[in-house]
């Protein structure tokens, strides 16, 4: 593990295409809070699914990050190479009893209201048929706050809102690398999308099965499309223009409702950065009108 550090954030895409505005806004987001407060910052690439994952997708994503000046403390890190701590965690998890098999398919949990009609967390005896395995969390009415969006209340129901660790087909999930990457890798502040906000409660819940104090989150807006969709590859957002870092990188400011001065966008990249690393109001982006 990385020794500690006062402040360790983080940008995490998944290469499923090259990075688009949307996933700018949030990687601006989160290096300015890491460098306004004299931290580090780190990129992940969250490859853990093949079968999305076009092989050109991660080069062209880091080359957006360069030349929009977004370089981080460290050398990436790639989650394609990290199955092993993704298996001893499951294995830690199983151990404890916070984590089963299940070989219950989408249509019986829906079927079920989410219920396991096999019993699969008091009977763990899947092990032949395919399997998934799956957290299992406590009910909890979980209460934590987020620096952006102040006090949260969610409601976790055990069983039914277990997430899954490792999918039937044998693929890590999110839920899992996600935490034994931020505790591996340090990781204090984690800027992130507003869509990922329903996720936190689940993952406070393996944070302390794992051991390990969570990071304080900070949940930005998302942006969305003409139609009100999420910026994203699957709808079709295009990718950066990476011959106009310095607009890009300004319509980034303004989405965020730094306020920059057009004067920027006759200057560099760095002194763009500069300005807004100096000029850096988190709580602004609250008011944006997503």
């Amino acid at each position: 593990m990385t020794s500690p550090h006062p402040y360790r954030g983080r940008f995490a895409p998944s290469p499923t295409g090259p990075l688009h505005f949307g996933s700018l806004v949030t990687a601006l987001a989160s290096y300015l809070e890491a460098k306004s407060r004299n931290g580090q910052w780190l990129i992940r690439i969250e490859d853990l699914d093949p079968l999305r994952e076009p092989a050109e997708a991660t080069g062209q994503i880091l080359g957006s990050l360069d030349a929009h000046g977004l370089f981080p403390s460290e050398p990436a890190l790639f989650q394609s190479r990290r199955h092993d701590a993704y298996h001893a965690a499951i294995q830690h998890l199983l151990s404890e009893g916070n984590a089963y098999r299940c070989s219950c398919s989408r249509k019986q949990l829906q079927a079920n209201f989410g219920r396991h009609p096999q019993h699969c967390r008091e009977n763990d005896t899947a092990r032949e048929a395919p399997f998934a395995i799956r957290f299992a969390l406590s009910d909890d009415q979980c209460h934590w706050h987020d620096q952006l969006l102040g006090p949260q209340r969610q409601v976790v129901q055990a069983e039914i809102d277990d997430p899954v660790l490792l999918r039937k087909e044998g693929f890590f999930a999110y839920q899992l690398a996600v935490v034994v990457d931020d505790i591996a890798q340090g990781i204090t502040h984690v800027v992130r999308g507003s869509d990922l906000l329903d996720m936190t409660a689940q993952q406070l819940q393996v944070y302390r099965a794992l051991g390990a104090a969570p990071p304080h989150w900070l949940h930005i807006p998302v942006i969305v499309n003409n139609d009100g969709q999420k910026l994203s590859k699957q709808n079709h957002a295009p990718a950066l223009d990476n011959h106009t870092p310095v607009k890009n990188l300004f319509a980034a400011l303004s989405a965020l409702n730094q306020q920059p001065p057009t004067s920027l966008l006759a200057g560099s990249v760095d002194n763009l950065l500069q300005w807004a690393c100096t000029h850096w109001e988190p709580g602004a982006a609250y008011l944006t009108p997503w």
